[in-house]
């Protein structure tokens, strides 16, 4: 224990953050050196500075800058820091001391006292959350617990080491070099995609390529963009942002259906065609030629979001739609299903057409990605530790599937479920003998069972709304097998009375 952790009684103070003399040697509590906070009251008049240094003073405890437990630094040193006299800051010292903001001992410094309680400012987490359930099957999210911390502390080690100085200035928009000739070779061999390095723009999510191309399309004056209905919620928001607004187009059997494509006044679509969300559904050969020379003929864009295009169990991968045609398609994808969302690092493919556009855009918006986050992440592929981590989650990940499926079949007999073949959550259809919808989902919530029912990721939600059955979307990569199994347990549970 250092004499500066004492206090003049002997007793530890907590966290005593020592208020330096020397403006550049550290901080106290605030962030802001010792002479900062003075040095206004110590610019006034003389006849007045005595006062205004104890009122700056005094203000600094009341408001929190000054926390419990902070040492001053010593008479003279504080004098020589403000330029004033000794005796203006001995006089403050006692005079504060005396009305209790300060304490202070023999031979013990003076301290920031205990008796003044400022509120501290709260700062309030906004970061999306999961309501306090039982069960929560929304879906949407993987499980943070996989993330493989080792391998990643094992790379920043790494990168940290060898990262030349210059690459810690402003980077190219676009991402550093390495990591995108590391993301074409990835993608090129696990996406089937016509990756060009030079094409290629690391950015903070898809959110973040979306709303980049949603700028790009508006510059070139298109106002609407379709989007999958059901899709994903978040696409109107995003667009919007742009000042773009999306059209709301049926799927069918196949995909997104062509005649009421072709019937829009859209020129650039989003669609999720190697695993449709919410539905599952992989689009077939045919509707992704179909969708490609509509493309062509209207001299616009599909924007492919391949959000779990890594994650199939029961079939061979289907490769990406920009693989046909990389001069219409727009390919965005992220880490945030394979390793965590609070990365927030994707990367965006784009036609020639639009490369600079969006590169500009980028630049614009952030100037670039985070140069560490990005050469730690190229080490990551470089490595193979990327790929050992896709594989462990496909194991973990098709376990608790498997789960989910034979929990449904065990205790809703009847139930269709669907979009199990990849991807991280599945379409469960219950028969009409458990709705309506409304009163399912006022049971199962009350007992602790977080869901979200088909109906919640459609535009048009007032035609489904009075249909006798159920279907929901339920995701399982975030829960383990047994909370999988327990959670469905409790969603018969609910509904079993009203069976009986």
């Amino acid at each position: 224990m250092t004499p500066s952790e004492t206090n003049p009684a002997g007793s530890v103070e907590p966290s005593a953050t020592p208020f330096p003399s020397d403006p550049g040697s550290s901080e106290p509590h605030g962030g802001s050196p010792a002479w900062e906070l003075l040095l206004p009251a110590a610019s006034a008049p003389a006849r007045a500075r005595g006062r205004s240094l104890q009122a700056a003073l005094r203000e600094a405890v009341r408001s929190g800058r000054l926390a419990p437990g902070t040492r001053l630094p010593s008479s003279r040193d504080l004098a020589a820091d403000l330029g004033v006299s000794r005796g203006l800051i001995t006089e403050a010292y006692e005079q504060l001391t005396a009305e209790g903001y300060l304490r202070s001992g023999r031979g013990a410094g003076t301290w920031v006292g205990g008796a003044v309680r400022a509120a501290r400012p709260r700062a309030r987490d906004l970061a999306p959350r999961s309501a306090d359930a039982r069960a929560d099957f929304v879906p949407g999210t993987p499980d943070v617990s996989l993330f493989p911390r080792a391998a990643w502390a094992a790379a920043q080690r790494g990168v940290l080491a060898e990262l030349p100085h210059h690459e810690l200035g402003y980077p190219d928009p676009r991402g550093l070099p390495r990591l995108r000739t590391a993301l074409a070779e990835l993608l090129a061999r696990r996406r089937g995609v016509v990756a060009d390095p030079e094409r290629i723009v690391v950015v903070s999510g898809v959110s973040q390529a979306t709303t980049v191309l949603g700028f790009v399309l508006h510059a070139r004056g298109m106002r609407e963009v379709g989007v999958e209905n059901p899709g994903s919620p978040q696409h109107d928001a995003l667009y919007a942002a742009a000042g773009v607004s999306t059209v709301p187009l049926p799927l069918d059997d196949e995909g997104l259906a062509m005649g009421p494509l072709r019937e829009s006044a859209v020129r650039s679509v989003v669609t999720t065609p190697a695993h449709q969300f919410p539905t599952g559904l992989a689009y077939s050969a045919r509707r992704r030629t179909e969708l490609l020379d509509w493309a062509r003929s209207v001299d616009g864009f599909v924007l492919e979001d391949d959000y779990d295009g890594d994650f199939r169990y029961d079939r061979a991968p289907v490769g990406a739609l920009q693989g046909l045609d990389p001069e219409c398609v727009a390919y965005a994808g992220s880490v945030s299903k394979s390793l965590a969302p609070g990365l927030r690092l994707g990367w965006l493919l784009v036609p020639e057409a639009l490369a600079e556009e969006v590169v500009e855009r980028k630049r614009t918006m952030d100037l670039g990605h985070p140069t560490l986050d990005q050469a730690l992440f190229a080490r990551f592929l470089e490595r193979g530790d990327y790929d050992r981590q896709l594989r462990r989650c496909q194991r973990a990940y098709r376990e608790r599937r498997d789960s989910l499926v034979a929990a449904l079949e065990e205790h809703f007999p009847g139930a269709e479920v669907t979009g199990i073949a990849a991807g991280l959550h599945v379409i469960a259809a219950l028969p009409e003998r458990y709705g309506p919808q409304e009163r399912f989902l006022t049971r199962v919530s009350a007992v602790g069972v977080a869901v979200r029912p088909l109906t919640d990721y459609t535009h048009a939600r007032a035609a489904d709304s009075g249909q006798p059955g159920v279907r929901l979307v339920l995701g399982y990569a975030h829960l383990s097998p047994t909370r999988i199994r327990a959670g469905v347990r409790l969603m018969a549970e609910a509904v079993a009375t009203r069976q009986g």
